[in-house]
């Protein structure tokens, strides 16, 4: 397994031992001994979760507030998606900035976010299949949301020359001025 650090120390991409033959490929897509000891981390997954959508269709900006946040380790099995890491660790020096991964089918790319960030992608391709494991449970009462086009954010959506589809839920959530954050 390979761990590269982004412009946000703390969101990894995180790249499987891929073997590959004529009769196609196998990778180990998770194993907890080695990603806490290539992470540096010690968290403990215990959901996951499996989205499919469309082109065009951006889900996010998502979080859960402590008690209940979760990180999240992200992956593609079919098709491609941007992927997008906003840290709202209010008194971290990169709060308010953000990180982008491209994650396909094909280059097997994960991407680590931790707690204290909010996440989103949008898909580039025809379908994708969008996995991720999360290290706690899915709680609606801190379900928490932002805005994806926060122009305080400046996120580089990619121009796939359609309108993005969104959620009525992801349409009206607030910017980062306004929404609920981790505190320090």
């Amino acid at each position: 397994m390979k761990v590269t650090p982004t412009a946000i120390a703390d969101v990894m991409v995180v790249e499987p031992k891929v073997f590959g033959d004529a009769r196609g490929f196998f990778l180990e897509s998770f194993n907890q001994q080695a990603f806490n000891q290539a992470t540096g981390t010690n968290f403990e997954f215990v959901q996951d979760n499996h989205s499919r959508s469309s082109k065009g269709v951006l889900r996010g900006l998502h979080y859960q507030l402590p008690p209940h946040a979760q990180g999240k380790l992200v992956r593609v099995t079919r098709g491609a998606v941007w992927d997008v890491a906003v840290d709202i660790r209010k008194g971290s020096p990169t709060f308010g900035q953000w990180v982008g991964e491209t994650l396909t089918e094909d280059n097997h790319k994960q991407f680590w976010i931790p707690p204290g960030f909010a996440h989103g992608f949008v898909v580039l391709s025809d379908t994708a299949d969008f996995m991720y494991k999360t290290t706690n449970y899915y709680a609606p009462q801190s379900d928490r949301g932002m805005a994806w086009n926060d122009a305080d954010i400046g996120i580089q959506w990619p121009d796939l020359g359609m309108d993005f589809l969104l959620s009525e839920k992801d349409s009206k959530q607030p910017a980062l001025r306004q929404a609920e954050v981790f505190t320090a």
